[in-house]
C-alpha cells in the first residue's frame, strides 16, 4: 500500500490540530481586542476567557491528548509495514470521528453527542491497537 494512503489520515488530522489553534487565535485576539478579557484576568489560566474562546481552545488542546496514540500508531504501522487496507479505512474512521468532535466543541457543543463521539473515536483507535498488537506478538502479516 503507498505511504500516502496512510498518512493522508493524519495529515487531516494535524491540519485539523492547526485549524483548531489558528479558530482559537482569533476568538482570543478578538476578545483582547475588544477588551473583553483583560490581560491580568488570563494571566494565570483559562477561567478568564469568554466562552467561545474557551470552547476552542479546549477542542485544541484535546488535540494532543487521545490523538497523540493515534499518531504513534500510524509511524508505528508505517515502520513495521503492518499499514493495510483495514487500518487506513480505521485511521479514516477514528480521524473523522475527531472532525466531528471538533465541530460539536466549537458549535453547540452538545455533550452528549460530544461524548458519543469522542466514544467512539476512542474504541476505534482501540481496536487498531489490539489488531496492531496481536499481529506484531503473533507475527501475522
Amino acid at each position: 500500500m503507498p505511504i500516502q494512503y496512510v498518512l493522508l489520515p493524519l495529515f487531516v488530522q494535524v491540519l485539523l490540530t492547526f485549524g483548531l489553534g489558528v479558530l482559537m487565535f482569533f476568538a482570543r485576539a478578538g476578545a483582547l481586542r475588544s477588551r473583553t478579557v483583560q490581560w491580568q484576568s488570563i494571566a494565570l489560566g483559562e477561567p478568564g476567557w469568554p466562552v467561545e474562546a474557551t470552547k476552542r481552545a479546549n477542542a485544541f488542546r484535546n488535540q494532543f491528548e487521545i490523538p497523540v496514540l493515534f499518531y504513534v500508531l500510524i509511524i508505528l504501522l508505517i515502520i513495521t509495514r503492518h499499514a493495510d487496507v483495514l487500518m487506513v479505512a480505521l485511521a479514516w474512521i477514528f480521524v473523522l470521528t475527531r472532525i466531528a468532535h471538533a465541530w460539536i466543541f466549537v458549535s453547540n457543543n452538545y455533550v452528549p453527542r460530544r461524548g458519543i463521539i469522542f466514544g467512539v473515536g476512542v474504541l476505534v483507535l482501540l481496536v487498531m491497537w489490539i489488531i496492531f498488537m496481536v499481529r506484531i506478538l503473533l507475527n501475522l502479516p
